[in-house]
């Protein structure tokens, strides 16, 4: 598994021979990646269900497209949607794919990988190249270009995607030919981010539960046995119960559960901790934490130690 060349050398290109590249999806994640595109001097149409993110990146230099067709009528296409069901209802057209002229089109969601397969299939039959590339940071990263980028599709596809993967990632992954793989690759990367959330928060409820401080717990762990982002960054937010604000939230990582076990059902792959996370985040949702970051589960298990959320 290689990485594309080196962002820098890319984004020197790129300054030189910028594409025009229609962007679909500017959320929190998505603002961000259409920002380092801007800054890697492509030129670039913004569509957006909502307008006011738009008029933010038409400040920036970006230009509006007033229908999606505009979009697909650009160089190359990249989608930053929320799941399956904004996919298939904006992107999954076959009207709008017989009309595009876009090389290839760059899905940088999560999603399911019954549907990564369907994608890939209908750009397939209308000469389009598709990559799968879901990303790892959260909207700090994205907004920093900094983003781990696990992308798969067709050579071809990703070479024509390479520039624009740089411009968005410090280092982009590859998975294969089959763009599933990389939806399969993230699919995995999310559940085992939220059996970590899970984890954490019940190591922390023990500790709390007799007398030790949660952050005294995670600053020892982040330093010791499992130094890195997840156990630093999480970790802190779990120990703090800080919650808010929101750089994933939690409907998001229900859903993401819900597709590493749709995943796992389709090849007989048993994901018993899967059904635990699972009505961890519906728990946490009935409480009335669904606008709170997904790490908000971790009050959860609070709960069911008897500490105060």
């Amino acid at each position: 598994m290689a990485a594309v060349r080196s962002a820098e050398d890319d984004n020197e290109e790129c300054a030189m021979t910028g594409m025009t590249v229609g962007f679909i999806g500017l959320g929190a994640m998505g603002q961000g990646m259409a920002a380092s595109l801007l800054r890697a001097g492509h030129r670039l149409l913004v569509w957006n269900r909502s307008p006011e993110p738009v008029a933010a990146l038409v400040a920036q230099g970006a230009d509006a497209a007033g229908r999606l067709a505009d979009v697909f009528a650009a160089e190359a296409v990249v989608s930053m949607l929320a799941d399956d069901r904004a996919v298939e209802q904006l992107l999954l057209d076959p009207t709008l794919l017989a009309g595009a002229k876009a090389a290839v089109h760059l899905n940088m969601a999560t999603v399911s990988i019954a549907l990564a397969e369907r994608a890939e299939t209908m750009h397939t039959e209308h000469s389009m190249g598709y990559v799968a590339a879901p990303v790892l940071g959260r909207p700090q990263v994205a907004a920093a270009g900094e983003l781990n980028i696990l992308a798969a599709g067709a050579e071809t596809a990703l070479a024509k995607a390479a520039p624009l993967l740089s411009a968005m990632g410090r280092r982009t992954w590859h998975f294969g030919t089959r763009a599933s793989h990389a939806n399969a690759a993230k699919i995995s990367v999310n559940f085992l981010i939220a059996c970590a959330i899970e984890s954490m928060a019940e190591a922390c409820s023990l500790a709390e539960s007799h007398g030790v401080r949660p952050t005294d717990l995670v600053e020892m762990l982040s330093g010791t046995l499992f130094p890195g982002p997840i156990y630093s960054g999480y970790g802190a937010m779990v120990a703090e119960r800080r919650y808010e604000p929101a750089g994933f939230r939690l409907p998001l990582g229900l859903k993401d559960v819900d597709l590493a076990l749709t995943a796992g059902a389709a090849a007989n792959v048993p994901l018993p901790f899967g059904s635990v996370l699972r009505d961890a985040f519906l728990d946490a949702l009935a409480h009335g934490d669904g606008d709170k970051d997904w790490v908000a589960v971790a009050a959860v298990a609070r709960r069911r130690a008897g500490l105060p959320a």
